[in-house]
């Protein structure tokens, strides 16, 4: 009976450490999953931001062409053939134009 007490007196410490724990696992998942998913669409959008007529892009779905015109919320993209094709701003994947400049070393 003395040890069932005894058991039950060092419950409470136990009941902290796993808040302890609770916290510590969140604050990993924060600076893991969170906050680079956070960053990553930060510099998505200043890469549609600094967009302009005549940049060549490729979107998400893996076309390339270039910038023919743009609205608040949308390209005209003209592609092989002098086709265009409209597409949302956030399908743009990557900026072609930087892309494929050099780098230039100091």
């Amino acid at each position: 009976m003395t040890s069932t007490i005894i058991l039950q007196a060092t419950g409470g410490f136990a009941q902290y450490g796993q808040l302890i724990m609770l916290g510590a696992v969140a604050v990993v998942f924060y600076f893991f999953m969170i906050r680079p998913q956070v960053k990553k669409a930060k510099e998505h959008k200043k890469l549609i931001s600094e967009l302009k007529k005549g940049d060549k892009i490729i979107t998400t779905a893996g076309i390339h062409g270039r910038i023919a015109d743009m609205n608040e919320t949308t390209f005209l993209i003209e592609v092989e053939g002098g086709t265009k094709i409209r597409f949302d701003k956030s399908a743009v994947s990557l900026d072609a134009t930087k892309a494929a400049a050099p780098a230039v070393k100091a």
